[in-house]
This record gives structure tokens, sequence and C-alpha cells, in this order.
């Protein structure tokens, strides 16, 4: 019987080639994608949906995480605007997409608790539709108003309106934000008689605010304080629980008798539904990483943005509560989209 000798090398390249594979298949296996000849991920850029115009607190948030979450991917994070229906038109493209990990919303208050509620079909169910993957933070909203406006209070504001013989014109950065539910929920507990005027963002909404076209506006503290600072708005009380850093000086609206306006917009990290159990803990880590880069937190602090700690799950439940708590009071406000 003639024996065949067999070189070293390619029992060495045999058992490279076996061991490639397995790993493959073990990295495959990991990140939850089916076939050991699965592409890593992310293998092209991911995308970041933002559901407004850019200039509020959703882009803000989103490009200033995107360079972080960049260079921890090894990929592109490519922020894209896709404002529209009350930041439904956004929300329902991420639901569409392919759950492969390269495709991801800014989540916040308006495209997953309210807006749904305000439609007699919503494109997409704010839990099932999507997977929530990671909290960012949160930020309080403020009532503002022309320095026309003679009440330097709430309850100066209050009575002013109820003085008045039309209706208020109130601003907001657009139909189905929290801005304009918190309208819809104020006039009702304060009895006065308020017109909601919905614009395409908040840039817009503060330049017929400041110019005096408008005269009171609901809308996220940060970016109102440059305004109030400069003496061309004036704060009446903030939507948090407690007063926040960024203007100590505005009282809550618990402290002006109107506590079921308290309203926070939060901020967080959602994909299509099916994201691989891999992704969606690799995503988590790498926005928590982001959240602790000096330069991100401080800028998230100044912009009166606090943020806090929460595991997927408990994200996921924080989302299944937002709805639960705000789709009754959308519903009662009777705001509707189109």
């Amino acid at each position: 019987m003639k024996c065949t000798q067999m070189d070293d090398r390619s029992i060495v390249n045999g058992a490279t080639r076996r061991s490639v594979i397995r790993i493959g298949a073990l990295a495959s296996l990991a990140l939850g994608i089916p076939g050991a000849r699965a592409q890593a991920w992310p293998s092209k850029p991911v995308r970041l949906i933002v559901t407004f115009p850019p200039g509020g607190s959703s882009d803000i948030v989103a490009r200033l995480i995107a360079p972080s979450l960049s260079a921890s991917l090894g990929q592109s994070v490519v922020v894209e605007n896709r404002p529209g229906a009350g930041a439904t038109l956004g929300a329902a493209e991420v639901a569409r997409a392919v759950p492969d990990g390269h495709t991801f919303m800014l989540s916040n208050t308006a495209p997953i608790s309210l807006s749904p509620f305000m439609l007699d079909k919503a494109p997409y169910d704010p839990i099932k539709s999507f997977t929530h993957v990671a909290y960012i933070g949160a930020v309080p909203n403020c009532f503002v108003v022309h320095p026309s406006v003679p009440a330097k209070t709430m309850g100066e504001f209050i009575a002013w309106a109820k003085a008045q013989k039309e209706p208020i014109n109130y601003g907001s950065g657009g139909v189905g934000s929290i801005g304009h539910i918190v309208g819809e929920m104020m006039r009702t507990e304060a009895g006065i008689s308020l017109q909601h005027i919905g614009y395409k963002g908040s840039a817009p909404m503060h330049n017929d605010l400041v110019g005096g076209i408008i005269k009171f506006a609901i809308d996220t503290l940060p970016q109102n304080i440059p305004f109030m600072q400069a003496n061309k708005l004036r704060g009446l009380a903030v939507t948090s629980p407690k007063r926040s850093p960024m203007a100590n000086d505005l009282p809550t609206v618990t402290e002006v008798g109107l506590p079921k306006l308290v309203a926070e917009n939060f901020f967080g990290l959602s994909g299509p539904a099916g994201l691989p159990a891999g992704v969606v803990e690799a995503m988590h880590r790498h926005i928590q990483t982001a959240l602790k880069d000096p330069k991100v937190a401080k800028t998230l602090e100044d912009t009166g943005i606090a943020t806090r700690s929460m595991t997927v799950d408990q994200f996921q439940q924080f989302v299944s509560q937002q709805v639960a708590d705000w789709s009754p009071a959308v519903k009662a406000s009777g705001a509707k989209l189109g």
C-alpha cells in the first residue's frame, strides 16, 4: 500500500481556512445574522434620520453624536433630515427600512408618543415597528412671549389671555410636536382660548415670534435661552418637574398651578423592528461611548439636555410608558394631523 505524504503547509493552510470560517460563523451568530458568509457590520455608511428640519433640538443632538459614532463604528454616520406630517414621514421611512443596522432614527417624543395618535391611520406602530436601542436624554419645554405682551408671570398671562376678544395664536416647531400638544392641554387646563400655528421647525417660528407676528410660543428651552438673554423674548415657565439649571429663575408648571403640563422631550436611538441582537447591543454600546465623550457631554449639558443611563430593556420600557402616558392626552386634545 502506497502512502501519500502531505505537505505541512497544506495542513496549516487547511487549518487556517477552517479557523477563518469558524470565526466568521461565530461573528455572524454574535450579531444575530444568519450565515457564515454574512458581511461585517457596518459594511457601509449608517443613516441617522432626523424627523425635524435642521436647527431644532433633535437635529442638534444628531449632529453632535454623529462624529463620535463615526469614529467608533469605523463608518460614516450621515445625518438626514426627513421632516413632515408631524415627524411621521421620517419615522415611517425608518420603520420600512431593512433591519440590517444601517438605518436609525434620532427618536423623540413627537413621532413616538404623539403624532401617531393624531392620524386616522398611523403608518407605523410606535412600539412594534421599531427596535428602540438607546436613550440619550431629555429637554424641557418652556412658555415664552413677545416683550409686547404685558404679562410677567404665567398667572398674569392667563388673565391677559382671558381678557382678549380673539384666541391667542401660539407657535410651535410643528403640528404634532410636544409644544403643540402641551398648548392644547393648556387651553383646557387654564381655560383660555388658544389657536395653534404649526411651523416647519423652530427657526421660522422664532422669526415670527421675535418679530411680533405671533405673541406666544411653546418650545424646547435651550433654543429660547439666547432670545431671553437678549430680552427679545420673555420666559414664563418650564415644563420640567424641577427648575432647569439653564433658567433657574423660571418656575415650573407645577409651581404655577398647572401640574398636568409637565412634559419633557426625550431623545433616543431607534431602528426598524427586527434588528439583530448583536447590532442592538453594539450600537447601544457605541451610543454610551459617544455620551461619555467630554466634548459631547459638555455640549449636551450646555444645551440643557439631561442625559441618563438606561439599558436597552429599560429604554424599551420607557418608550412603552411614554406611549401609555401621552396617547390618551393626545386623543383627548382633539389634535389632528392633516
